[in-house]
């Protein structure tokens, strides 16, 4: 260890003179400036006249290691130093001691060597990583880290948390344990009547800063002056670093499950594993039990989860729900095979009201069609080979019964693709399926069904417009369980297409507004020919129509899926001009109409009873997206029949957001004889209502103290002259706590709809209390801003001494 020499009897050039504190950290620092500056020098020029550099430095180092902290120097400086080198220094009048990672600050600085102890009196400030105790007394051994503080006051470097406490026991460089102590992160305001909004008091905390958490004993929080949770033990984070522990409690209300509690678990099992416990207790239905892990592994990562209520009041029976999700690799050791790719997704749960009684369950269990299926794929160059097995689990309602769909068990697809070879692009595809379902529901009979598709076409692509002509051949074979409508018991349909794609792009200067543009023009011609083949004797397995919209008008066949070939004689014109940024190219908008003219009746349809489209011009797609700037979004298609002039569907979005926290949302979307519906969602600060217009802190940390929000979503029905689904709800932020208030109905079927309140209370960086609303508003608000997001790690450096 070294010590600063007592006289220093050569000044180096450019060091300043002495002044009357002995600052031995500056005289070394001098000296070695001069060195170096003299060995940089070229020859010849003089150490006055050299030009400036940069020196490499360790000093800005995030995190030093234990070999860099071991042979680094100990700096003592002050007003007065005396003492006995090697044994004891004592610094007197603004003493410092510094040391990579702490500095000690005192009126008086006692340190004795052989012990490695440092005694420190009056006004004494450490600052260790950071984290900073100030106080009246301190005794610390400094490569230990092992000592004591006085009735110190603290500030920690990360979530911006502070406290006191009449007594801090410094354990090692990374445990403190604090006595009658206080913690809490709302930021201290002037005056000596200064008290937090929330506080938790302790008859002692444990800081680990190892794993980011502190645990408290014999504590309870206290809001607003009065205590709301009294615990003999808890931990809290003190980062966003996860930690195994009971999780905040959350409590609501519906008019299900009437008053419910959970206290969920978290289990950090490894850096890759975890899993939560979630016990619940509902006073009109009783107890739930649910259960989740997830991993991550190097060739696979999956989610498991369950929940399991006994004897449910509702039902009066057993009720449960599962569901595995995994994806990964698997390395078959075969030469030219490698690794195989494999997805596994189940979701069972115990009977059909499931999902309309646990709406807060995980998303795909809440739906009526639950998914089983699990594939296996394998990719080398042009071949993709696939074999999967899906079954669907129909929860029926009797007041609106389903057609459930086709199992597929199993499936076995195969592709291979080959482009640009000799300039055309070929591809050729394969199928084999079985689907079975009940045939009381689906009145057609169950199949084998084989399946093929064969393309090619030779795209000529260029800057000033492309031209693709394409030939398919599609073809399915069928078996039956039973006979079809003409007593066999097979069947088949081979349908060649042909299509022409061509389409120009035209650009020129423009401006508008005063800003500077480039205009396309894109005019569009797509010509396909599929001649007839009567298939109404086939049944239909997977093929449902395409909707109309600018991305099907320009496709081959009017069906998705196999066992459905469109006969079509028809011409799709359309054009489309964009308005681009000069300088970034960015789209600020586009304008499109499109129409197809139909040469020939289309007589295949998807069934008997489905009118044919007929020869002539179809209804009109009019398209627009306008982004003119980040304020403002419009988004709209309207499909417009010329012969009624009459619109069919139109389905307009707009979206202002001016700023962080400010955002609405509107939709219109109508659809002759079937619905007409208007959707606005916002989220929006109160205060703008009296003039205060808050700060721009940036995302996730919202706009200052003494904050209201108005968040919500309402969709109206304007043929049923009703609300559909309605979220209401206010945000608070006060700074170091935010308050959430949350009402909803949500309608499960014509006649039946669950309403539901939640309220919740975040203490920032410290925990929550009651059930949180923010995973709803995020899927209902488009562009919703969580008031605290957390954020990166602080620095050190942020708290540097």
């Amino acid at each position: 260890m070294r010590f600063p020499p007592r006289d220093l009897t050569r000044r180096p050039p450019h060091c300043p003179p002495p002044l009357t504190r002995l600052v031995a950290l500056v005289a070394l620092a001098c000296v070695q400036m001069a060195v170096q500056a003299q060995e940089a020098a070229p020859a010849g020029e003089s150490v006055e006249n050299a030009p400036a550099t940069l020196l490499p430095t360790q000093r800005l180092q995030e995190s030093l290691s234990p070999a860099q902290r071991e042979s680094a120097p100990m700096f003592l400086l002050g007003e007065r130093i005396s003492g006995r080198p090697d044994l004891e220094t004592v610094v007197e009048g603004q003493a410092e001691l510094r040391k990579p990672g702490t500095v000690i600050k005192a009126d008086r600085l006692e340190y004795n060597a052989p012990d490695d102890q440092a005694k420190a009196t009056g006004n004494v400030r450490i600052n260790r990583g950071g984290n900073v105790f100030e106080g009246p007394q301190l005794e610390l051994k400094l490569e230990a880290f092992e000592g004591f503080f006085l009735q110190p006051r603290y500030q920690f470097l990360q979530g911006d948390a502070h406290g006191d406490a009449s007594r801090a026991d410094f354990v090692d460089a990374s445990t403190t344990v604090v006595h009658d102590a206080t913690y809490t992160t709302c930021r201290r305001k002037p005056g000596p009547g200064w008290m937090p909004d929330w506080v938790l008091k302790a008859a002692n905390i444990t800081f680990d800063s190892d794993e980011d958490v502190g645990i408290a004993h014999g504590a309870y929080l206290n809001f607003k002056g009065v205590p709301i949770l009294p615990v003999p033990a808890i931990s809290f984070p003190l980062s966003d670093k996860r930690k195994s522990g009971l999780l905040p409690p959350t409590v609501g209300f519906d008019n299900v499950n009437g008053a419910e509690l959970s206290v969920p678990y978290y289990w950090n099992i490894a850096p890759n594993r975890d899993a939560t416990l979630t016990p619940t207790v509902m006073a009109a239905r009783g107890a739930d039990l649910g259960a989740e892990f997830r991993y991550l592994e190097p060739t696979y990562a999956g989610v498991l989860r369950a929940n399991y209520m006994p004897s449910d009041k509702l039902r009066s029976a057993d009720r449960w729900g599962a569901t595995v999700n995994q994806t990964g690799t698997y390395d078959t050791g075969l030469q030219g095979i490698g690794n195989v790719s494999y997805l596994l997704n189940l979701n069972r749960v115990s009977d059909d009201n499931y999902w309309r009684d646990f709406t807060r369950s995980s998303g795909s269990l809440t739906q009526r069609l639950l998914p089983n299926n699990a594939s296996v794929g394998w990719t080398e160059g042009p071949v993709a080979l696939t074999a999967s097995v899906l079954q669907w689990q129909t929860l029926q309602d009797p007041t609106a019964p389903i057609v459930p769909p086709y199992d597929r068990v199993p499936q076995l697809t195969a592709r291979y693709t080959q482009t640009n070879q000799g300039g055309f692009d070929w591809s050729l595809e394969g199928d084999f399926t079985q689907f079975q379902a009940d045939r009381s529901l689906t009145l057609q009979p169950n199949a084998q069904r084989v399946y093929g598709l064969a393309q090619v076409s030779r795209p000529w692509v260029g800057a000033a417009g492309f031209v693709v002509p394409k030939l398919q051949l599609h073809t399915a074979a069928y078996q039956f369980d039973n006979p079809i409508a003409n007593g066999n018991r097979s069947a088949d349909s081979t349908v060649p297409t042909f299509s022409l794609d061509a389409g120009l792009v035209f650009e020129r200067d423009a401006s508008y507004f005063g800003r500077a543009l480039v205009q396309t023009l894109e005019p569009r011609a797509f010509y396909v020919r599929t001649p007839y083949h009567n298939q109404s004797l086939l049944p239909n397995y997977d093929t449902a129509a395409n909707d109309f919209n600018f991305a099907s008008i320009y496709t081959e066949n009017a069906f998705g899926g196999h066992d459905k070939i469109s006969d079509n004689n028809l011409l799709t014109l359309g054009v489309t001009t964009r308005l681009l940024d000069a300088d970034t190219g960015v789209q600020l908008a586009r304008f499109g109409v499109a129409q197809r003219f139909r040469f020939e009746e289309q007589q295949v349809t998807l069934t008997p009873s489905t009118a044919t489209a007929q020869p002539g011009f179809s209804d009109v797609l009019f398209g627009a997206a306008v982004n003119v700037n980040e304020r403002w979004a419009l988004d709209s298609t309207v499909q417009y029949n010329p012969r009624t002039d009459k619109s069919e569907r139109s389905t307009i979005g707009t979206r202002y957001s001016p700023s962080n926290y400010r955002v609405v949302n509107l939709a219109y979307r109508f659809q002759r004889d079937v619905s007409e519906q208007v959707d606005v969602s916002w989220q929006w600060p109160l205060n703008d209502l009296w003039g205060d217009r808050g700060q721009d802190l940036g995302a996730g940390r919202g706009m200052g103290e003494g904050r209201y929000y108005a968040v919500g979503r309402m969709n109206y029905s304007m043929d049923e002259r009703r609300l559909v689904d309605t979220l209401l709800g206010v945000e608070y932020d006060a700074g170091c706590w935010l308050a959430r208030v949350v009402v909803g109905r949500v309608q499960t079927s014509t006649s039946s709809a669950t309403e539901s309140i939640k309220f919740e209370l975040e203490f920032v960086g410290f925990t929550r209390l009651g059930v949180s609303p923010l995973q709803t508003l995020k899927s209902n608000i488009s562009r919703y801003q969580n008031l605290r997001e957390v954020g990166g790690t602080n620095s050190r450096f942020s708290n540097y001494d």
